[in-house]
């Protein structure tokens, strides 16, 4: 993740009466390409001939080979880090010219590092790291091939370890963000499905909060969030965008004569409550566990209404849903949303000048499997609001429904072109288009 002090942070851009159109350009199409594997990278699930559907004028290759791979940063010099964090490292992919990166390990026994945020400060870069109890940061040097010296930033952030958890806690990584004024942000996710322990714990869990520089000051920035993944910026601005994942086998919430009410029904379930990809406001409450979104209402997945949780509160005395914070684009439920990174060039396509790439990790509560795939949602740079969604990488599903990849997160390339992360096929994918400037 690059964040808002690398990019533009503080800028103002002026896009008075700048739109960008909803949906695809009529030019974008997705074509079915071979996914090409260097010698040496053949073992499962390459070890049968595999494609995807990525846009056309593009080609597709494994870029490099790292088990466990989730989130991914490329340096300012173009060096990627990658978190491991079932292996408590984060590995380093260093391009070279002519041949496959070499990828080594950056820094070991860590406590399951996930996020990796790159940040500029007084003309130093320094690198922010996410554990499961707390967040580190070192200075960056250009070349660097092993961690300098870290500082512990925000310590005593919950983990599994906490008695009252007893081994389990449901969403332990923790992903962060630093906005332009140097503060710290880190999505504190929810131990379990729903519950009301998450909601008077100190921290509470299924929240955001922020920190200063120094680690001090903790504020609750946002609540509500039942698991916050790939905290990023709109460029240009200090607003914070999150893709959350939301909760399963929700209740039909309609007493309404069906005879459904309070019932998990899979038809229903699979369509509710929506993934969200959403801005976060200071003081926000996003309505978990005791609302949900709801895709049914005239705004479709837009800015959509709050139902009452049946199991938290069905009566409306735990929370009125009317009074709390829509989130403002769903995405279909269950698609398990991680990685979410802005472009802000046209780098995807020239007729948009900005949209945000998200990664879904896909689909195990839902009776026909969704997500697995890469997609984006062009902006609207006078709303500052995403248009409509469209595929940018698929095909991870077998013919048998079976999967073969689970995309984690994306970065863009500094050569043009894109970087996925996978961590069930251990794979980087590299798409890039195939005819260079």
């Amino acid at each position: 993740m690059v964040d808002a002090g690398i990019t533009d942070a503080g800028v103002a851009v002026d896009d008075a009466g700048v739109t960008v159109d909803a949906g695809p350009p009529p030019e974008w199409t997705l074509q079915s390409a071979p996914v090409q594997v260097p010698e040496g990278m053949g073992g499962e699930p390459f070890d049968v001939p595999r494609s995807l559907n990525i846009p056309s004028g593009m080609s597709v290759s494994v870029w490099a080979r790292v088990p466990g791979a989730r989130f991914i940063a490329f340096s300012p010099e173009g060096t990627l880090l990658v978190s491991v964090p079932g292996q408590g490292k984060v590995m380093q992919v260093r391009p070279r010219a002519g041949q496959a990166p070499e990828v080594t390990q950056w820094a070991g026994s860590l406590g399951r590092p996930h996020d990796i945020v790159f940040h500029e400060r007084d003309g130093q870069v320094w690198v922010f790291i996410s554990e499961k109890n707390r967040v580190t940061r070192s200075r960056w040097t250009a070349g660097e091939t092993t961690r300098g010296t870290a500082e512990t930033v925000v310590s005593g952030l919950p983990d599994a370890s906490l008695p009252e958890l007893h081994g389990a806690y449901g969403h332990e990584l923790k992903n962060l963000a630093v906005d332009s004024q140097h503060r710290v942000y880190v999505a504190i996710a929810s131990t379990c499905n729903v519950c009301l322990s998450d909601t008077t714990s100190d921290p509470l869990r299924g929240a955001i909060y922020r920190w200063d520089w120094s680690g001090g000051s903790r504020e609750l920035f946002a609540r509500g969030l039942r698991n916050a993944e790939g905290l990023a910026w709109e460029p240009g601005t200090d607003t914070l965008w999150v893709a959350v994942n939301n909760r399963d086998n929700t209740p039909y919430p309609f007493d309404d004569g069906t005879g459904q009410y309070g019932q998990v029904i899979p038809e229903y379930v699979d369509n509710h409550p929506p993934e969200a990809l959403t801005s976060v406001r200071q003081g926000g409450h996003y309505g978990w566990p005791f609302c949900n979104s709801n895709p049914d209402s005239p705004s479709g997945l837009k800015h959509m209404p709050l139902d009452r949780d049946y199991d938290m509160n069905p009566d409306g005395s735990k929370a009125d849903c009317a009074a709390l914070d829509r989130t403002d684009q769903g995405i279909q439920a269950h698609s398990a949303p991680l990685g979410l990174t802005f472009f802000d060039d046209g780098e995807l396509n020239p007729a948009w000048k900005r949209g945000a790439l998200v990664a879904y990790h896909g689909s195990w509560n839902r009776t026909e499997r969704t997500g697995y795939k890469v997609t984006a949602f062009p902006w609207d740079l006078t709303t500052h609001q995403p248009t409509e969604e469209v595929d940018v990488v698929t095909g991870f599903k077998n013919p048998d429904l079976s999967v073969w990849g689970r995309p984690v997160d994306v970065a863009l390339a500094p050569d043009r072109g894109f970087i996925v992360s996978d961590d069930f096929a251990g794979a980087l994918y590299r798409i890039e288009p195939t005819a260079r400037p």
